[in-house]
């Protein structure tokens, strides 16, 4: 494949930032001269298929990030709410897994993704609490209560989730809208609570249809987007429903006396952090705002774990692939469609060469006709 030298210089470049190396690191760790590095990213020198490789392996991307387009739905918006952000990491993970998904959608026909009907953005706190009823709704969830198992809910709406360890550094969340059904990315190096919150965000971009959105701590300040904070109520409304959070509320702080207790009860069955707890509770009108400070200062110990018998959450704990992808995955190895090498490409490297299952040995005739 062509590629314009300019263009790979950029895409070169661009890696070589986001991997946090200057030229002249880069350039030593290839085996290259800066001066000829510096060509390479201003298009003055071509580069060797070795060469590439090398880069490819030192920047940690796939050499067809460089050799060919991304989805156009993560060129329109890449890393638009922090550009040039020290640790975009999740942009070239998002681009990565919808390059995957689209392969296996186009080789599996029973991988099919729900087109979900596009909701209007919801223009006030109003519109955004009938939202996340509709979403809870649409998913099953016709009651009040804790809403767990949030991802495989969720693809019943044709959203696939990837649930990796980016760092406490790098963004929360990202989504992708694709042609079919869509994607969300979750740093699951977050805290359980946070996990759950920013999947609860990027459905709320998904159920509006945003081609890609990348969503920087939504857990500790509104946007200054009115958009975003829009999306922050619909998760926290999401997660936790006006009726049932209100019931429960006055059942324990009835039952405990206690504001600590009542709160920690609740944060664990609604597996929610404190921070979104308190936001909700005001929003709500359920306790002031000092009240709500001293809720966003607990901390749930090991004995609140053991004394008040709580739900110990891990959902969304990376390294976690949609289930309908990972089996679609195997059926194109079990056909022989893909490699095992390409198996594990497409399983993010979460799996090894072990875990794959093993394929019957054909006999002589069957391997020429075959071939």
């Amino acid at each position: 494949m062509s590629i314009d030298p300019e263009v790979l210089g950029q895409r070169i470049t661009e890696a070589r930032a986001r991997a946090g190396l200057t030229q002249v690191q880069l350039a030593a760790a290839v085996s290259l001269d800066r001066s000829a590095l510096a060509k390479i990213e201003t298009g003055q020198r071509r580069v060797s298929a070795l060469e590439l490789a090398r880069l490819a392996e030192t920047v940690d991307v796939r050499i067809e990030w460089f050799v060919r387009d991304a989805p156009q739905a993560v060129i329109s918006r890449r890393n638009a709410q922090e550009p040039g952000a020290a640790n975009a990491r999740i942009d070239s993970l998002a681009e990565r897994i919808t390059r995957e998904v689209e392969f296996v959608l186009g080789l599996d026909d029973k991988l099919v993704l729900s087109l979900t009907p596009a909701h209007a953005v919801p223009e006030n706190v109003t519109q955004a609490e009938e939202l996340a009823a509709t979403a809870r709704h649409a998913i099953g969830m016709h009651h009040n209560g804790p809403c767990t198992g949030l991802a495989t809910k969720v693809e019943q709406l044709g959203l696939l989730v990837f649930s990796l360890d980016l760092g406490v550094e790098s963004a929360d969340a990202a989504t992708v809208l694709l042609r079919q059904g869509g994607i969300a990315v979750i740093n699951g190096g977050l805290r359980v609570g946070r996990r759950r919150l920013a999947l609860a965000h990027e459905l709320g971009h998904y159920l509006v249809a945003d081609d890609y959105t990348v969503d920087w701590r939504i857990a500790e300040h509104l946007n200054a987007e009115q958009r975003e904070s829009i999306l922050d109520r619909f998760a926290r409304a999401f997660l936790l429903p006006e009726p049932g959070l209100r019931a429960e509320w006055a059942d324990h702080t009835a039952q405990d006396g206690d504001l600590r207790t009542a709160a920690v009860r609740l944060a664990s069955s609604y597996q929610v952090d404190m921070a979104t707890l308190a936001r909700r509770l005001v929003e709500l009108g359920l306790v002031s705002p000092s009240e709500a400070s001293r809720i966003r200062t607990i901390s749930t110990t090991r004995a609140d774990i053991v004394e008040l018998d709580l739900v110990v959450g891990e959902e969304l704990s990376p390294p976690a692939l949609p289930r309908p992808y990972e089996r679609a995955v195997l059926r194109l190895f079990r056909s022989e469609s893909i490699s095992a090498a390409r198996a594990l490409d497409l399983l993010l490297d979460t799996w090894t060469d072990d875990m794959l299952p093993d394929l019957p040995t054909r006999p002589a005739d069957q391997i020429w006709q075959y071939i």
